[in-house]
């Protein structure tokens, strides 16, 4: 067995180890705290990463961590985990099924795994950069070559004023086929199983980031930041089809 199938094998443990605390909590009255950011944190939260860290300690003690609920350890590791329980923590707490886990797998700090898995669905969905899977079947983005046919997402239309050019993106907007908000990791999910052609966000944290890197190229589809450059250094994400993604980049930022 090669070290990346061990890993992709243990991406299903930790995934399956992490929806099983998930499930408790889905559409039950959990309770509800806000973080220093604002942003929400629940138990299920929080439990789900503790899970998914006692697992990586107990397998890979060498290997570093990096999560959302409980920060960084093992800070110069050459392997490092990324983890995020519940990417969509707002659509988690009112019941949508617009979220799930991200787990990433770094090595000399470059994406070489990525997972989103959905625990209520059971929809499990991993790439490597060169091929994406989804329930073990290859996962395509779909051929876009025409903003006018194109399913445009994002997760939050007004941080797009906040952190970006709002006037940019509704030229966007005016061009593209259809536009929604079903975002979080899930629209990236959509993007790489075929179902929406460009999914964009503002402003990213690590955790939500660099889990969706191997995800998308392994997907064939092409990942950056904002304005174009690489997205394992950039705080923000404009994922897409191949076939457009330069002519998105040239609307946002010209």
């Amino acid at each position: 067995m090669s070290e990346l199938t061990e890993y992709k094998n243990f991406c299903k443990v930790l995934s399956q180890a992490s929806a099983d605390v998930i499930k408790k909590y889905f559409r039950t009255d959990v309770s509800v705290e806000s973080k220093k950011d604002d942003s929400p944190v629940t138990i299920a939260d929080r439990k789900a990463e503790e899970v998914m860290r006692e697992l990586i300690m107990k397998h890979f003690p060498d290997h570093g961590i990096v999560g959302e609920e409980f920060g960084e350890t093992n800070k110069d590791a050459e392997n490092k985990w990324i983890l995020d329980p519940i990417d969509g923590t707002k659509s988690f707490i009112c019941g949508a099924y617009s979220f799930g886990t991200l787990i990433g797998l770094l090595k000399n700090d470059k994406p070489i795994l990525g997972v989103y898995n959905h625990p209520i669905l059971n929809d499990f969905l991993i790439g490597d950069n060169v091929e994406t899977l989804i329930n073990g079947k290859k996962s395509l983005v779909r051929n876009c070559n025409e903003l006018s046919q194109a399913v445009l997402l994002t997760t939050d239309h007004l941080n797009i004023e906040k952190y970006q050019n709002i006037e940019k993106f509704n030229m966007l907007i005016k061009k593209v086929k259809l536009y929604r908000n079903w975002g979080d990791c899930y629209g990236y999910y959509l993007l790489a199983t075929g179902y929406a052609d460009i999914m964009i966000d503002p402003i990213m944290s690590p955790w939500d980031l660099l889990p969706l890197i191997p995800i998308i190229k392994g997907a064939g589809g092409i990942i950056s930041d904002y304005q174009g450059n690489d997205a394992v250094k950039g705080k923000s994400t404009v994922a897409s089809a191949s076939g457009i993604h330069s002519e998105i980049i040239t609307l946002l930022n010209n």
